[in-house]
Order: structure tokens, then sequence, then C-alpha cells
């Protein structure tokens, strides 16, 4: 992504010295490598590739089978779609990127999968803050049950062409660059500004629309939600103690909103723990970019494979928090054992045919067999 030029794939244009740099810094370069960390990195983002891939299929799969009419429904479907983007499109980039260290393909490519990059991350992000804002109206304002469908299709439409519109500068910042007297291009958006401080403002600028906003949405969402959770309890307790008083209808949650409430804090919370080192990290490089000379770059590549993690777990939660899934999964892998072993068993048989017909050639010899096939024919 543009916002983390250091810490991201951009890092191979980083500099061997504090004071040198081939675009956009003075003196001599080094041509970078595939290291050793970096080698790590991609195994562990091919791991992430299979788990997140196939466990965010299954909810897909999961949800788009059941007829139940939830509004949650979409969300979920929404999430899951947009876990599949960072997915398909972060994970095989980031890993095919630093495989080759420099940019092979063309400009066109550039600019597109970057953009799709930023796209990806700012989707994910978005549906998170329109599940909180769901929550927070589900427990807030139960009456308003009977719109939330409605409003919950409208504040995703927002989330998806809010995320294009946010993704877009992308297309226009990224460029390939040539490092003079050496064979080595890269995709990269040095040259697209003019003073430090406008990259520095724009990083900013995306950092607080894919982090701080989302995340400051989240907390004040569920610091409310608990707070009424915690006001209704105590009305409950006040009720056990005293009957006399009346029960107002806002003050009933069913233990379904419950579970829903938990599934979707666990989910938003796994966010925040996942993304924020490798944010504050980004901060630190654009006020201070000699530090990415004095971190060990496991820490880069690590920070970054932490903030993937939340595409896994989010489909681990899910299943943990809905039994129709597990009976889902269970339902899969024994269909899948079913097939296996059905396969397994014709290509015994088979095998014991062929068998059986070699055995019967070899007591008989090839002229009774010769004989045979004439005696058919």
């Amino acid at each position: 992504m543009a916002m983390l030029p250091a810490i991201t794939n951009q890092s191979h244009l980083v500099p061997s010295d504090a004071n040198v740099s081939a675009l956009g810094f003075q003196g001599p370069w080094r041509e970078p490598t595939f290291t050793t960390a970096a080698k790590v990195r991609v195994g562990i983002t091919c791991c992430f590739f299979l788990i997140a891939s196939c466990s965010n299929v299954a909810v897909l799969c999961s949800i788009s089978g059941k007829r139940c009419k939830s509004h949650l429904r979409i969300l979920i479907l929404s999430l899951s779609v947009a876990d599949l983007l960072v997915t398909f499109l972060v994970m095989p980039l980031d890993a095919m990127w630093n495989v080759m260290v420099q940019w092979y393909a063309d400009e066109l490519s550039c600019k597109i999968l970057n953009f799709g990059k930023l796209f990806a991350m700012y989707s994910s992000a978005l549906v998170l803050v329109v599940i909180s804002l769901d929550r927070h109206w589900a427990i807030l304002y139960p009456l308003s049950f009977t719109s939330a469908g409605q409003r919950n299709r409208i504040m995703l439409w927002t989330a998806w062409v809010g995320s294009l519109l946010l993704a877009s500068p992308q297309l226009f910042l990224f460029r390939l660059r040539t490092v003079p007297g050496a064979n080595f291009t890269q995709c990269a958006t040095h040259g697209s500004f003019a003073q430090r401080w406008q990259e520095t403002l724009y990083n900013m600028f995306t950092f607080c629309t894919l982090f701080v906003t989302p995340l400051g949405v989240m907390i004040v969402c569920y610091t409310r939600i608990l707070w009424e959770i915690g006001k209704q309890m105590k009305h409950k307790k006040d009720m056990f103690l005293f009957p006399e008083l009346s029960r107002s209808k806002n003050d009933l949650i069913s233990k379904a909103r419950l579970k829903t409430l938990k599934m979707t804090l666990v989910i938003v919370v796994s966010f925040m723990v996942c993304w924020t080192p490798y944010y504050l990290l980004g901060i630190w490089y654009w006020f201070q970019t000699e530090m990415i000379q004095l971190i060990p770059e496991y820490v880069h590549h690590s920070l970054f494979l932490f903030g993937l993690l939340h595409t896994c777990t989010d489909p681990l939660v899910y299943g943990l928090y809905t039994p129709s899934f597990k009976e889902d999964v269970h339902n899969w892998l024994r269909r899948v054992g079913g097939l296996l072993s059905r396969r397994a068993k014709n290509s015994k048989q088979l095998a014991d045919s062929e068998m059986t017909i070699k055995d019967f050639t070899s007591m008989d010899g090839p002229t009774s067999t010769g004989t045979t096939l004439q005696s058919i024919f």
C-alpha cells in the first residue's frame, strides 16, 4: 500500500544507509535480494492464503445455502467477500513481489494491482464498521428492527463505494521507476509528490480513513453497547429485588442477540489487535524515515503477517459462535470422506479385476488367448 512505503513491497527501494537512495535519496544504492526473512514471510503468507481461502469460502457457501432472511446474513456475507478480496489480492501480490524483488509487469498492472490491494483493505475495515453500527442499533434501539435490512443495505453500498473512491488515488500515484545506471525497476509512489510533506499528508489521510476512523467508530459503538447492557443488567437485578418496577420493552435483549454481539465483538477486537502494531510502525516511519535501518527486517515482516492473520480469524470466530456452520463443515467433510472412500474402493476393485485378467492370461498362455479372440471375432 502507498501508506507504508518502507514496510511493504516498496521497501526494496530502501537505501543501504540513512542518507542514500537511487529513487528520491542521495548517494549510492544497493540492489535488494530475496532474503531469508522474506522467504519465511512468503512461506507463512502461502499458509495464510490456504487457510483464509478455504475457511472464507466455507463461510460463504454455508451462509448462501441458508434460507434464513436475518438482516445479519448479508453483513457476514459481505465480510467474507471482503476477506476473500484480501486473500486473493493482497496475499498473492505480496508473496510474488517479495519473491521477484522488483517489478517485471507493465505500469498498468502496477496501478491496478495496488489499487485492488488498497480497495480490499478498505472494504474489510469498512464492512466491520457497518457490522458495528448494526449491532449498536440492534441493542440500543431494538424497536428499529423492521428497518434494519434496508439500513444495512444502504450502509453496505456506502462502504463498498467508499472503498472504491478512497483507493482510487493509487491509480494515479503508483508508477514504474527505474534506478539510474542499474537494471532494476520498481512499482512505487516515488516522484508522485512534489514535496515530502505532501506524501506524509496523503499517508496520514489513508491511515485515518483506513484505520483510525473505523477503529474509533467501532470503539464508540461497542462502548455504548456494553454500557447499555450494564444498565439493563442493573435494571434486571433491581426488578428481581423490587418486582413492582415496570419493565420497558427496550430492556429485553435476547440470548441470540447477545450471542451475535459476542461474535461481532470478538471479530472487531481481533481486527484491532492484529493491525494496530503494523500501523504504529508505519506512523514511526513517516516521521523518522531512518528507523527502517534500525529495526530488524523480520520485525517488519512479522507485523504485516500478524495483520493478515485477521483474515484467517474471522471465519474461525464465526464458526465458534454458529452451530449450523459447524454442522455444514462436518457434513462437507463426511461427503468428501465418503467420496474418497468410494474412489479408493473402485480403484481397488479395478486393480483386482486387472490382476484376475493377468492371472487368467498367464494360465492360458498367448496361444489360448489368440484362439479366444479369433473365436469371438
